[in-house]
Formats: C-alpha cells, structure tokens, sequence
C-alpha cells in the first residue's frame, strides 16, 4: 500500500453491447405496422351518443345521427338564407354609417358657416 499513492483505481467498463436486439429495424413499414400496431386509423369520438370520425379534413358522423338526410337539406337551406340575410344586413349597416358621416360632416360645415355670419354681423354693429 503506497504511503501517497492513488488507491482508487475504477475497473475499465465493458463496452457496449448494441443499441437493439431484435431485427424489427431491418423490416418494411407495412410489416412494422402489421407486427408493431401502428396502423391508427383516423381519430375518433363519441358526443352526445353520437360517434363521429375524423375524414378528409372534416369530422363525419360514424352512426348516422338523430338527422336525416332530409332534415340536413333543410337545415344547410335554412343556414344558407341566413347568410344571405346576414350579408343584407351588413351592407345596411355600411350604407348607413356612410349617410351617418355624410350627414355629421355637413352638420359640421353648416355650424361653422353658421358661426362665421354672426361673428361678421358683430364686427359690424
């Protein structure tokens, strides 16, 4: 045992053994999703008592619904109108507050001729 020598001497690691064990990562995606499950299909939920699924961009309603085919056809009409009627409503509006600041900036005008006349008609009494 030396007096002032290093007595902590660690033993060498061994090395590594390989990061996997198992060939799944020398096989083609289809037989991975086959042997792994990663096939998930598109989302899914259930509202209401009412399954929908998520296909092309827009939930679709699995079970059918409580609304028939019938009733959707009145339904996207009934919307339709109300858009419509939504978009009447807003060019009203538009116009509206044009006439509204037309007629302000008149009143504006006037009122301020108006007080140019009387003070001309005190500078001259």
């Amino acid at each position: 045992m030396p007096l002032f020598g290093n007595t902590f001497s660690p033993k060498k690691t061994p090395p590594r053994k390989s990061a996997s064990l198992s060939n799944l990562h020398t096989l083609d995606r289809s037989t991975r999703e086959i042997e792994l499950g990663l096939e998930y299909g598109a989302p899914a939920m259930t509202i209401g008592g009412q399954s929908l699924k998520f296909e092309e961009g827009q939930w679709i309603s699995e079970t059918g619904g409580t609304v028939s085919g019938k009733e959707m056809q009145r339904l996207k009409k009934r919307n339709l109108q109300l858009e419509e009627e939504n978009n009447l409503l807003r060019l009203k509006i538009d116009i509206l507050l044009d006439m509204l600041s037309e007629t302000t900036a008149e009143s504006h005008l006037l009122e301020k001729e108006l007080d140019e006349v009387k003070n001309h008609n005190r500078r001259k009494k």
